[in-house]
């Protein structure tokens, strides 16, 4: 099978981790297989060596109707080249572009995060309502978003499939460049608490500073991963620590991984905590609550109090804490694994 995945943006995150290890997956099982995305982005580094390459420079998540047409144009030549027998969409960006310009009879479409359509962008749900017959399958990567989509009147051949990640434990991974962001987390004392996201209105970086302002005085430090710039004004228990490749090979040094988040679908990052036995404290948004079932980890409301009362819930109870590493770990390699998402997927191929 020839399967060709387009994702909107190259950059590294949750949706591109999925993108990688679907692929990663498909060759494996004898499959052919092409990635199309922007021209520049880490996902170019990290994908495997036998998976052909189809970069697009005009590829933007803005709306540019100029290079919006020369996307499609491109996708049209991508699909010439390649033939494939399969194209699998991920964004709503790419989502758009793809159904208006390609074979509907061959698209699977994954939206990885409806609440970033239907909240935080609603103008475009017009456009989701009208392509939704533009695909074989559109595919939600929680319940919430599945019972999201139905219920705006997005029904033509909609599923869910919950996101899976590689066991990161038995990967073998170049540590040293990550030495730097160790000895900064190990030179401080106490409880520690992790995140890994881009600074961004959605992934709500205040709420991170307030929750470790409150807890000032407490003995535990915050390590937020993932910025790009240079943050200053911060708490003197906030450290941010950048961007960094493998940042998930840090999470062993958390005692417990926090998102606090405006909308999500299924974030990876708290698969990859759980994968690592780090329970998580997270906001009750999107699927979230559909993986933390209050032993791994919470699903709370997006205010600092919230969050407070469970990190102090933790750090007071040790065997608490022991109890929700196991389970952390256990719900990982029961229900979020890279076989049990690469199975549902290869049922709709």
């Amino acid at each position: 099978m020839k399967i060709l995945h387009i994702i909107t943006l190259a950059e590294i995150g949750g949706a591109q981790s999925v993108v990688n290890n679907l692929v990663a997956e498909a060759l494996r099982d004898g499959n052919q297989v092409m990635v199309a995305s922007s021209e520049k982005g880490g996902l170019w580094d990290i994908l495997p060596p036998d998976a052909e390459r189809w970069k697009i420079r005009d590829l933007q998540r803005e709306v540019s109707l100029l290079k919006d047409m020369r996307v499609m144009a491109s996708l049209r030549k991508a699909n010439r080249a390649f033939r494939p027998d399969i194209i699998h969409l991920h964004s709503s960006k790419i989502g758009v572009l793809g159904r208006l310009c390609l074979p509907a009879s061959k698209i699977i479409y994954t939206v990885h995060g409806f609440d970033s359509v239907r909240h935080a962008n609603r103008k475009f749900l017009f456009l989701e309502k009208l392509l939704q017959n533009k695909a074989r399958h559109i595919v939600g990567v929680s319940r919430y978003d599945h019972v999201n989509m139905l219920a705006e009147g997005i029904s033509t051949n909609v599923c869910a499939i919950a996101n899976g990640i590689a066991d990161h434990t038995i990967a073998a991974y170049d540590t040293n460049v990550l030495d730097k962001a160790k000895d900064v987390i190990l030179s401080k004392p106490g409880f520690r608490i992790m995140c890994i996201a881009r600074v961004s209105p959605q992934k709500n970086f205040p709420l991170f500073l307030e929750i470790a302002r409150q807890l000032s005085d407490e003995p535990v430090n915050f390590f937020w991963i993932g910025n790009k710039e240079k943050m200053t004004g911060l708490p003197d228990n906030v450290f941010c620590l950048g961007e960094i490749n493998d940042a998930h090979r840090l999470l062993p040094l958390a005692d417990l991984f926090l998102l606090p988040t405006r909308y999500e679908g299924l974030p990876v990052s708290i698969l990859e905590a759980l994968c690592y036995g780090v329970p998580v404290i997270a906001s009750d948004v999107g699927g979230i609550s559909e993986i933390l079932n209050g032993q791994n980890g919470t699903a709370v409301s997006s205010d600092a109090e919230s969050f407070i009362r469970e990190i102090k819930r933790y750090m007071n109870n040790d065997q608490l804490l022991a109890n929700a590493r196991k389970e952390a770990r256990r719900s990982y390699e029961e229900n979020f694994t890279i076989n049990l998402m690469y199975k549902a997927y290869k049922a709709l191929y």
